[in-house]
């Protein structure tokens, strides 16, 4: 059996899944017989920032251009790509990419009420990975063959404006919620900014006066020791393999105790530096060090993760890689300035700052639930309604 034989196969399986509720008074079609599915003929190279025309690549957010390519009102969706769910209704001029669908010239159907159905039913696709169908993979033939319901006109306006009208609501919701969320990282940005900004009763010191350079024997058998741009150093097993960088040879590895401070000297510009809390080793690229008097290496891990991501450490290198500020050569890293205050006050900082890191991140967390929830909500409302499920006139009285 060929690929395609089998997608659709597995597809009829959702069709009829999908299908079975459906009301018998509706009719049931494919896409291709109620609209036109073309595509863009845009590259990314197209944007301008000044464009007087949105232009709707495979990302959730449009781009600008400065000319467009359509004057229609359209659903759009991704192929090959695609960033995430990527669904648009659209109405008037735009430029698209030539990996965007633009299905448009609706027959039979309400734009709003396409746009609807459309982008639920391939979530459905992509929830159940049929025919290694995602969201972000989309063929032209996994839309021209879509089984597309049709209630009457008037019952798919009634159904558009009952789903536009608590959709905004569910939408509404989510924009304060993630709105919370932006407060709360703009409270961790501000403890901080406080902090370590201030000049007030500190000292002067370099990376050289303040930290020793380790050079441990490599433990053997022991897992890699990786820093992130988190600011979390800890065994690679420990967390997935993406977003990070590691060197392919074993050559010159290192070890690393619970409690070292690892900075990556090519990340660390970018946030990659905290303290171990694993036994392992690491690649040459990483800077392994210890307080060399008594300052608190918690406070010391922060302070320099921070003089990273706020970009003074790449005001501090002779030279630069892409993407990277290269801290390689440890001479150059060791002159760096810091500004330390005193050891106790380190230490009551440390405590006071993972207290309330704890507190707002449990916050962060739990406001992330009720945004999955919502979403999931409202995935499941628009599914229901497009499917009869829900009767639109009733739901209006009841609400």
């Amino acid at each position: 059996m060929s690929a395609s034989q089998s997608a659709t196969r597995e597809t009829q399986t959702i069709d009829n899944r999908w299908l079975a509720d459906v009301p018998v008074h509706w009719s049931v079609t494919r896409l291709r017989f109620i609209c036109d599915v073309l595509t863009g003929s845009g590259d990314t190279q197209d944007a301008e920032p000044d464009g007087q025309y949105d232009f709707y690549v495979r990302s959730p957010n449009p781009l600008r251009s400065a000319h467009f390519t359509f004057d229609t009102e359209a659903v759009l969706t991704a192929g090959d790509g695609a960033v995430g769910e990527v669904f648009h209704h659209v109405n008037g001029k735009f430029h698209a990419h030539q990996r965007v669908y633009v299905l448009t010239n609706f027959r039979d159907s309400l734009p709003r009420y396409f746009f609807f159905y459309f982008s639920s039913f391939f979530r459905l696709m992509a929830q159940d990975g049929s025919a290694r169908t995602t969201v972000d993979s989309v063929r032209r033939w996994m839309l021209t063959d879509m089984p597309f319901v049709l209630p009457s006109l008037d019952e798919q306006r009634a159904i558009a404006n009952y789903l536009d009208d608590e959709t905004a609501q569910i939408d509404m919701l989510v924009a304060k919620q993630e709105e919370f969320i932006g407060l709360l990282r703009e409270r961790r940005d501000t403890i901080v900014d406080a902090e370590f900004q201030r000049t007030d009763g500190k000292r002067t010191a370099t990376v050289r006066q303040t930290l020793v350079l380790l050079k441990r024997t490599p433990i053997p058998r022991s897992g890699v020791v990786t820093a992130y741009r988190d600011g979390v150093v800890t065994l690679r097993a420990n967390r997935r393999a993406e977003g990070y960088t590691m060197s392919v040879a074993e050559a010159g590895y290192q070890g690393v105790c619970p409690g070292d401070i690892v900075f990556h000297a090519l990340d660390g510009f970018a946030g990659a530096v905290g303290i171990s809390d694993s036994e392992g080793q690491c690649s040459p690229v990483y800077h392994v060090c210890s307080p060399r008097y008594d300052d608190d290496a918690r406070y010391l891990s922060l302070l320099i993760r921070y003089m990273g991501t706020s970009g003074f450490l790449s005001t501090q290198a002779p030279s630069t890689r892409q993407r990277s500020v290269d801290f390689r050569n440890w001479k150059t890293f060791a002159r760096v300035p810091l500004m330390l205050p005193p050891v106790e006050h380190q230490r009551s900082f440390v405590t006071e700052y993972h207290e309330q890191m704890s507190r707002i991140n449990a916050l962060i967390v739990k406001t992330q639930e009720h945004i999955a929830l919502a979403k999931e909500r409202r995935s499941a409302l628009i599914t229901a309604t497009v499917t009869g499920q829900i009767n639109v006139p009733t739901a209006r009285k009841a609400s």
